[in-house]
């Protein structure tokens, strides 16, 4: 339900985001500004994502605001450093690294309206650059860069067949890692979802999400010049509703596989959440997802 804004009052939501993928020997990609290849990349992380919906209104919608704080072990291994020249770093042979990391503050702003089925919003967020960023390292959960990222959302939801399509489309706009001289580039993202109710607890569904760089790198730390990446991850969901002393919880279960990958890793995202409103009783709903954007 990713157009849907709850009712005003407060939520939480826990995402468990696990990543595994690797790119081929031939291929070079850049970590901490190090240019290497080879890449295996292995990442665990929690995002707390505590979220207010205040009885405001703007032009009929409601507004909310939420924070997202990441923490985990992104685990990166190479089979070849090329170059990392600013760190006095030569060529070598199976580097790793792997570290339990805070990751960048994530704050964000969404206005949501809702007319019979079909519910939307706006929504506006700020990767905030102030975890641990380690500089020369390959592994990193932090940006270390302020990213912007601009997004609308819809979803038609029939209770009658039990029918969810739901779907969302953003801009995102990268500054620079100034410790690497390194600018990302910016890009647009979408994601689809179909979901169908079998009960009052159970649901499944689709997911299909795509993500590319409109613009290229740069900077002086690019060394593989604009490497502009892109990705189409697809998968399925499933999704568990119950009640726990009285308050409403959603477990959800989302498992995707990238298809189509240009200048990036290539894996399976996994992702299992739990959401709940904090003194209260409304169905819970989604809040603003956490989204591990490009590193």
């Amino acid at each position: 339900m990713a157009g849907v804004v709850p009712p005003p009052g407060f939520y939480f939501e826990t995402d468990l985001y696990a990543y595994s993928g690797r790119q081929s020997a031939g291929k070079q990609t850049q970590f901490g500004g190090a240019v290497v290849a080879n890449v295996k990349v292995e990442a665990r992380a929690a995002f707390l994502t505590p979220t207010w919906v205040t009885p405001l209104q703007i032009f009929g919608g409601n507004l909310g605001f939420a924070i997202s704080l990441p923490f985990g072990i992104p685990r990166v291994s190479a089979g070849a450093l090329i170059s990392a020249p600013r760190f006095g770093r030569s060529f070598g042979i199976g580097l790793r690294d792997a570290d339990f990391l805070f990751g960048d503050p994530i704050v964000s702003s969404f206005v949501g309206w809702h007319h019979g089925n079909f519910h939307w919003q706006v929504a506006a967020s700020v990767n905030i650059p102030s975890g641990t960023y380690q500089v020369g390292e390959l592994s990193n959960l932090s940006f270390n860069r302020w990213i912007g990222d601009f997004s609308i959302a819809a979803t038609w939801f029939d209770p009658n067949l039990g029918l969810d399509i739901s779907g969302a489309v953003g801009l995102e706009i990268n500054g620079t890692n100034d410790d690497t001289d390194y600018k990302s580039g910016n890009a647009i993202h979408g994601d689809l979802a179909i979901t169908k109710t079998l009960s009052k607890e159970w649901s499944i569904g689709f997911l299909a999400s795509h993500y590319q760089q409109v613009s290229g790198d740069g900077g002086a730390g690019a060394s593989l010049g604009p490497y502009k990446g892109r990705t189409t991850a697809l998968g399925g969901h499933i999704s568990y509703s119950f009640e726990l002393a009285g308050t409403p919880i959603t477990a959800r279960l989302k498992v995707l596989r990238e298809v189509d990958v240009k200048n990036r890793p290539e894996g399976t995202i996994g992702l299992f959440s739990i959401a709940f409103p904090i003194g209260g009783k409304p169905s819970p709903t989604p809040s603003p997802e956490a989204r591990i954007v490009k590193h």
